[in-house]
């Protein structure tokens, strides 16, 4: 396994966790939590995106992810869900990577670990310390994890900046 994932992360994934990661600057913008992230078929075609929208739908689950899943499991089969790839300018929280798993989408590329999340939360602020790949080992449906995604690190936190003290 590389360092970066499973199968790594190309060009075409930084393409787009870079859109994620503006998903995410417009959900700060939005006055929501900075986190975005799009669904993109196997063909490359992006086929949704989302940002989060816990603040302005007053909903503790309106992260993009959880969206792009209910999304997924109402236009796509389940053999077209194990076929896309849902990218996320920050790892997939357990409640979204158990979702994802449910879901039967096949992959996951994210920008930011949620360790390096984390980093950047103040003391006290409650998480559960699961990491997604660590979470969807357990089940017997294989969803593949890439990420996080060095290169990309820097604009990855970059949104988050200021926001969470």
């Amino acid at each position: 396994m590389r360092a970066d994932g499973e199968k790594g992360v190309d060009d075409t994934d930084r393409r787009h966790l870079r859109r994620a990661i503006q998903l995410a600057r417009l959900a700060r913008e939005h006055g929501n939590h900075p986190f975005g992230s799009l669904l993109v078929g196997s063909g490359g075609e992006i086929l949704a995106e989302h940002e989060n929208v816990v603040v302005t739908q007053r909903d503790e689950t309106g992260h993009p992810e959880l969206t792009l899943v209910r999304w997924a499991s109402r236009h796509l089969t389940p053999e077209a869900r194990a076929r896309v790839t849902v990218y996320t300018s920050c790892e997939h929280c357990p409640m979204c990577a158990t979702a994802t798993y449910w879901s039967g989408i096949g992959r996951i590329v994210f920008a930011l670990s949620s360790a390096q999340f984390r980093e950047m939360l103040p003391a006290g602020t409650p998480f559960l310390a699961i990491d997604a790949r660590e979470l969807l080992a357990r089940g017997n449906r294989r969803v593949d994890v890439s990420g996080p995604c060095p290169e990309l690190e820097h604009e990855a936190r970059a949104v988050h900046d200021g926001f969470w003290r």
